[in-house]
């Protein structure tokens, strides 16, 4: 998650004085409107419970009124002090610090609490109506949907909620995982736009794991609808064979045969992202990025229109980073993600060993680069909780409940939090795992075959093959 400070309000308190107000943005979108007096309160709780020596530094109390100088000089300060919260483990996941977030974000949409209906919506386009309380953070929200699916305590942190975007021709796009930090009503409702929705979805990236779900009526339903919605939004590549296979196993009702199907079928459990930019192999290529199968797949449109397609592993990424900057807004252009003078642009960027003693960084430029960020580290999540011989179980259990950054799950996460500042002065990347795995890319053939088929040889052992571009 990114926390910036981009801005500064000027707005008047009860009694006709004014003061200044802090916007804290994360991902680009306003969450919260806090003084300067908050948040130098949430600093004396944190340093009172973790003691001064983990809490970073806050910037002094002023006698006199600030300059505009001074103002501006303190919203740097602050925002690298929440970035510098956010980033640390143990901080950056305390309850003290997400329910202060918590509690900021409704008051600042001005929403009391009170009982309301919030829908969810299923991977097959089935919505669920669950019955909550305006204050319900994202776990509350997971439980009520599950009780209300009848889906056991010991699957829920096998799914989470997404927040959605409605795309063309029925597609949809990925915003960002809910947090703990956000109240799922709240954050829905201060978008004010019908194209938003919440989506129910597995949080996991082995199909190992599937056989889990699988055992249960209500998990075998909620894994077959996902299954079912990619191949027909095209996420999973299936040929004609394929296909009359699969309408034959929905036919008959089997759903396990169907899904053992699909789990042999090329991108099954990906995530694919909108269109975007990358600057490999030739900047300025436009891309479509997948992720899934512990690796981020492009599919790259070169300056010269030829396909080419490849992936990149997560074993063998050395680190990656997330990084934004402001850039004006064309006139006439509304956008949710910006506030009234410009939009955050993110880049997600990871050095890759591309060949024995080789490394190179590559760069996306997306606006769901944090929600690709997001993909890499929980799929080093399950790797690592797997190398450690740990259970899947027990890691997405702590995740549910919101300390994944604790305890068991340390062997789980051992690098810095996912984004750190655009400040090239205080830059931290996300460090993987030493021991790098080899590389493949195959090729896939413009007609969606299951053959893999040998391309262009391309920066080294690297193998691409020419594909359709319809959707770039």
């Amino acid at each position: 998650m990114h926390f910036s400070i981009p801005e500064t309000e000027v707005r008047s308190g009860e009694n006709g004085s004014t003061f200044v107000a802090y916007n804290i943005h994360v991902n680009g979108v306003l969450h919260c409107r806090v003084r300067y007096s908050q948040l130098l309160g949430l600093h004396e709780q944190i340093k009172k419970e973790y003691g001064s020596n983990v809490v970073p530094a806050f910037p002094p109390k002023k006698i006199f009124t600030l300059t505009p100088a001074e103002v501006e000089q303190r919203r740097e300060q602050l925002e690298k002090y929440m970035q510098a919260v956010r980033q640390d483990p143990l901080l950056g996941a305390s309850e003290m610090f997400n329910s202060f977030l918590r509690k900021a974000q409704q008051e600042t949409q001005q929403i009391p609490t009170e009982d309301v209906s919030l829908d969810i919506c299923l991977s097959n386009g089935q919505k669920v109506t669950v019955n909550i309380l305006t204050s319900d953070q994202t776990e509350d929200v997971l439980d009520a949907v599950a009780t209300k699916l009848d889906l056991p305590d010991d699957l829920v942190g096998y799914f989470s909620l997404f927040l959605i975007r409605d795309g063309v021709d029925g597609g949809l796009t990925f915003v960002r995982k809910l947090q703990e930090f956000e109240l799922p009503y709240v954050s829905i409702t201060s978008l004010r736009s019908s194209e938003f929705h919440i989506l129910l979805r597995k949080s996991y990236w082995d199909m190992a794991y599937d056989s889990d779900v699988m055992d249960n009526r209500v998990g075998l339903n909620l894994l077959y609808a996902q299954t079912v919605a990619d191949i027909e939004r095209g996420w999973i590549l299936v040929n004609k064979d394929q296909h009359r296979q699969l309408k034959s196993l929905q036919d008959k009702g089997s759903k396990k045969e169907f899904i053992h199907l699909g789990q042999t079928l090329k991108y099954y459990g990906y995530i694919k992202f909108d269109p975007c930019i990358t600057d490999f192999p030739e900047k300025g290529c436009q891309v479509i990025v997948s992720a899934g199968n512990n690796e981020l797949n492009f599919h790259v449109k070169l300056p010269n229109e030829q396909m080419k397609e490849g992936s990149f592993k997560v074993t063998r990424m050395r680190c990656w980073r997330v990084t934004s900057s402001q850039v004006p807004i064309a006139n006439g252009t509304t956008n949710p993600c910006s506030s009234a003078k410009c939009e955050v642009k993110l880049e997600l960027a990871f050095e890759y060993l591309m060949s024995k003693d080789r490394l190179q960084w590559v760069t996306i430029t997306s606006q769901q680069a944090i929600m690709m960020s997001i993909c890499l580290q929980s799929m080093v999540d399950e790797l690592m909780v797997k190398k450690s011989g740990g259970s899947i179980k027990k890691m997405l259990r702590k995740r549910h409940n919101g300390s994944i950054h604790q305890t068991d799950s340390q062997h789980a996460v051992k690098s810095p939090p996912l984004l750190e500042s655009p400040d090239q002065n205080r830059e931290q990347i996300v460090k993987l795992s030493t021991k790098l795995s080899s590389v493949s890319l195959r090729g896939i053939s413009a007609s969606n075959s299951a053959n893999d088929i040998s391309g262009n040889d391309f920066h080294g052992n690297y193998a691409f093959e020419g594909i359709g571009d319809d959707d770039l």
